[in-house]
């Protein structure tokens, strides 16, 4: 036999009905099965005291004479790798041990410490999500599940997610939202994924974004083919009325109810100004409504999408409000957006799991995502209130910015001390990312962007037993 032969050889129900994969090289027959058996049991794919198929079955699925079998069992036999014993058929060595890699290997990156306290942006308090109460909605749902779930169901969702979501979204965000309109993806990520690609399709070559946002999302963007044009950021959100200079723009992502991750909303007069260049230009605002249900001073402002649903975009997740491991998100979309991000999801991931749509439609008609929310409202509230008043306390000077909203805010620094606070927290176990990290690169823009030093603190995500430790070891890097 010449080149390379694949065959998946089952053994009789006597060696346990067990398929083995093979993968023949070379010539000659017999040496290519020893070798292939040899290092199965040398990585551990044959792990020690499996019982191997009896020789005539291995020899009839892999299409060879049984002495070419024998012949190779005796071989290995021989060199110690199998064992043979009368009734007990031909099993791998016990006191053979996979092998394995040198740890060096196995490391993808140099290992680096845990820290001990983590104040790093993007995750709500894991330790809060409600696991029995979702665990018994999840049991209902699955109950109530007609057969057709278990199938290959619509790309934009099941109708029973979407019909539950226009319902709150309605009620909770002032989104103007019909089932039709929203498409379940699985996170915001994934649904901006999907935007990039219908917005290629309609032949738009730039998207501004905020001067200060994630750099995954920006570089999501620009590996889809897309500029992306930053806006400057100050205390009134995004300066919008700076799109008028970008001509070639023809879609903006903002976070208008509370700017990541400065912690500023956009102004009355600048989301209608908004708008306004949205219906003037055809462009479309893309709208992440990340954490909007988190305000704590006043009532959460409404969408922006309510504004002029044709022109704006509306995303939405539940990695803030439950967890970013349940991966689902959705998309409020303009009607005639609708069948070009069905078609981008059918190019992809074209299903988000039925079973977790369902559960989270349940989820919510039932009532415990509100009851979840304003649990969670009131406790993240309590984390900030505790921040500002040990800050005040052991660091007057530091001053704390944003609104009091969402799962993290912003402490500004003496001029010329982010960098060094940051690697001075690193030295004491804290984890926290300054303010500079979350800069785009605005070089080419004809414009510079003000210094600011800061830091961004997550005070939703420590444990409540970590929680102490973590302000103390805060206070203490602070200048």
């Amino acid at each position: 036999m010449t080149g390379s032969r694949t065959n998946s050889a089952s053994g009789q129900p006597s060696a346990g009905g067990a398929d083995l994969h093979l993968e023949l090289h070379g010539p000659r027959l017999r040496a290519g099965l020893t070798d292939a058996l040899r290092q199965a049991v040398r990585t551990g794919r044959l792990a020690p005291g499996s019982r191997l198929p009896a020789s005539r079955a291995l020899a009839a699925d892999l299409g060879v004479a049984r002495n070419t079998v024998v012949e190779s069992y005796a071989e290995l036999i021989a060199e110690g790798w199998l064992t043979a014993q009368q009734g007990s058929g031909t099993r791998v060595a016990t006191r053979v041990e996979p092998h394995k890699p040198p740890p060096d290997a196995l490391r993808t990156s140099p290992d680096e410490p845990r820290p001990r306290y983590d104040l790093q942006t993007g995750a709500p308090d894991l330790a809060t999500f409600p696991r029995t109460q979702w665990l018994a909605v999840a049991r209902r749902a699955l109950t109530a599940a007609p057969h057709d779930a278990f199938g290959y169901g619509d790309a934009r969702g099941r109708m029973e997610l979407r019909t539950a979501l226009a319902d709150y979204l309605a009620r909770a965000r002032g989104v103007y939202a019909q089932p039709e309109r929203i498409v379940v993806c699985s996170g915001f990520h994934h649904g901006l994924a999907l935007m990039a690609q219908a917005l290629r399709a309609r032949r738009v070559r730039e998207v501004a974004v905020e001067a200060y946002g994630l750099g995954l999302y920006r570089g999501l963007l620009a590996n889809a083919g897309l500029h992306t044009p930053p806006l400057d950021v100050d205390d009134h959100g995004a300066r919008v009325d700076d799109l008028a200079r970008l001509r070639k723009v023809g879609a903006v992502l903002m976070t208008p109810a509370h700017q990541y991750p400065t912690g500023v909303a956009l102004s009355p007069q600048r989301r209608t100004a908004a708008v306004e260049w949205a219906r003037a230009t055809g462009g479309l605002i893309l709208e992440d409504d990340y954490d909007g249900e988190f305000r704590y001073d006043r009532q959460p402002v409404g969408a922006l999408q309510c504004l002029d649903p044709e022109r704006v975009v509306y995303f939405g997740s539940v990695s803030k409000s439950l967890a970013p491991g349940v991966r689902l998100g959705w998309m409020v979309l303009p009607e005639d957006l609708v069948p070009q991000i069905v078609a981008a999801k059918g190019h992809g991931d074209y299903m988000t799991s039925a079973l977790e749509q369902l559960t989270l439609a349940e989820f919510i008609a039932s009532g415990a995502y509100d009851r979840h929310v304003r649990s969670m409202r009131l406790r993240y509230r309590r984390r900030r209130d505790q921040l500002v008043e040990v800050l005040r306390q052991k660091a007057p000077g530091i001053r704390v910015t944003g609104m009091a909203a969402g799962l993290q805010t912003v402490l500004e620094l003496p001029r010329g001390t982010e960098i060094p606070v940051v690697q001075a927290a690193a030295r004491h176990g804290l984890a926290v990312r300054g303010l500079t990290q979350f800069r785009c690169e605005v070089a080419d823009c004809g414009w510079q962007l003000p210094e600011r030093d800061a830091l961004v603190v997550n005070y939703a995500a420590p444990s409540d037993s970590a929680w102490a430790g973590t302000l103390d070891a805060l206070c203490r890097v602070l200048p």
